[in-house]
């Protein structure tokens, strides 16, 4: 009788074991919500479309990284091909330029990652790239497919206003040039502003070319209230042949930009009156016609898209100098297969662990894990992610819940 309530006993506790376990392993914690902007397509199965595009919503596994779609898994973008997306610094508000409509769409992103569109202004040209101010309280965007604007946008709790401030970008010595913007990026300490910029009128692959400066640049300016906008000392700044997105530290040091036609990775020092220096040593090599950049929360490490490649490229800086060298893992390998044709590349700012590409041709975002260590990266579990929509251009991260983030303070 005895042994047969002790085997009772112990069936109870093996089975109780055993349905614990299994609902730990299919417990999936979000901590992050990923966005993609995509071409349109249908939302769900339903009749619904999105002709113009859409922003697709998933969730980030806390353990492997791996993508999930989440609930609503995507909305309309509010216009006709989005090409980029930012995020207010609280991470309540998502903004959404589209090509085609020349708009800025603004969406209200709430606790469980849905996206609410609230308002949206209209550009006088194509939008091309955005970045937020630390303080939450300016958006800036650059504009124009043969002429180049930098525009602030002032916002009042996530809602935009209109323009404070508009500069357009041309070479002091070649007013007439055609400039075209590729990116955006404001310091943390929402000092400055960088532009990339490069020049058609003397770079342009199977057509005429009326000039012979330099194709490559960075416009650099200091911020003032009300949308100021002040060029720095020596702004516009040598940047390669054809620059295609750049990035800062977080500590207000460095300053890497991508150079698109010559696979290399170009560093600045940041100086006073926030004017740009080359580092030491550079460019740097990069893979082969690199697209986008993004610099971990910590700012210890740099990934670079390669677009032809499709590969991510992954640095380690210097501290001391900023110089970035490539990061080796320990198979050696030293760059990391995506999809096809990676457009877009995000970190994600909740612990500084994920990194996400967005795969134009491939129709998908790929996902890595990084080690904290010594930056290498390793494939998230069933990467790459298929999308519902096409080609998609823009990828953003938002931390979800009541943790704490990895950020450096300058």
């Amino acid at each position: 009788m005895k042994f047969s309530k002790l085997r009772q006993l112990l069936l109870v506790s093996v089975s109780g074991l055993v349905v614990a376990t299994l609902f730990s392993g299919c417990q999936l914690t979000t901590i992050d919500f990923l966005y993609v902007a995509t071409a349109g397509s249908k939302i769900g199965s339903n009749s619904n479309a999105c002709p113009g595009g859409e922003i697709e919503t998933f969730a980030v596994d806390a353990s492997s990284g791996a993508i999930r779609k989440a609930s609503p898994p995507q909305v309309c973008s509010g216009g006709t091909t989005p090409v980029a997306l930012a995020v207010s610094p609280g991470y309540q508000n998502l903004y959404v330029a589209n090509q085609v409509d020349m708009n800025i769409v603004h969406f209200a992103v709430a606790y469980n990652g849905a996206l609410t569109k609230k308002d949206s202004v209209t550009l006088s040209a194509t939008p091309v790239a955005m970045a937020v101010s630390s303080d939450g309280n300016t958006l800036y965007v650059v504009s124009g497919t043969t002429s180049a604007t930098l525009s602030a946008y002032p916002l009042s709790s996530g809602a935009l206003g209109s323009v404070a401030n508009q500069v357009n970008l041309s070479l002091p010595n070649n007013p007439g040039d055609l400039i075209v913007p590729t990116g955006v990026t404001v310091l943390t300490s929402g000092k400055a502003v960088y532009v990339s910029t490069y020049d058609m009128s003397s770079y342009n692959p199977g057509g005429t070319t009326t000039s012979t400066v330099s194709p490559g640049w960075v416009f650099g300016f200091a911020t003032g209230s009300g949308g100021a906008l002040s060029p720095t000392t020596g702004s516009p700044y040598d940047a390669g042949v054809k620059p295609s997105a750049l990035a800062a530290d977080p500590t207000n040091r460095f300053l890497y930009v991508t150079d698109f036609a010559s696979n290399q990775l170009i560093g600045y020092g940041i100086y006073d009156g926030y004017q740009l220096g080359f580092l030491l040593n550079g460019p740097y090599k990069s893979g082969g016609e690199p697209s986008a950049i993004a610099v971990d929360p910590r700012g210890k490490f740099i990934y670079v898209s390669d677009s032809l490649d499709s590969t991510v490229t992954a640095y380690v800086i210097d501290l001391q100098s900023g110089t970035p060298s490539t990061a080796v893992s320990t198979t050696g390998s030293q760059t990391n297969a995506t999809d096809t044709q990676p457009v877009a590349v995000a970190i994600d700012p909740a612990l500084g662990r994920f990194v996400y590409t967005a795969n134009y041709l491939g129709n998908s975002v790929s996902g890595f894990k990084l080690d904290a260590t010594g930056g290498t990266l390793k494939q998230t579990q069933a990467t790459p992610y298929p999308l519902n929509g096409a080609r998609p251009t823009a990828v953003v991260l938002i931390p979800h819940g009541n943790h704490s983030t990895q950020t450096v303070t300058p």
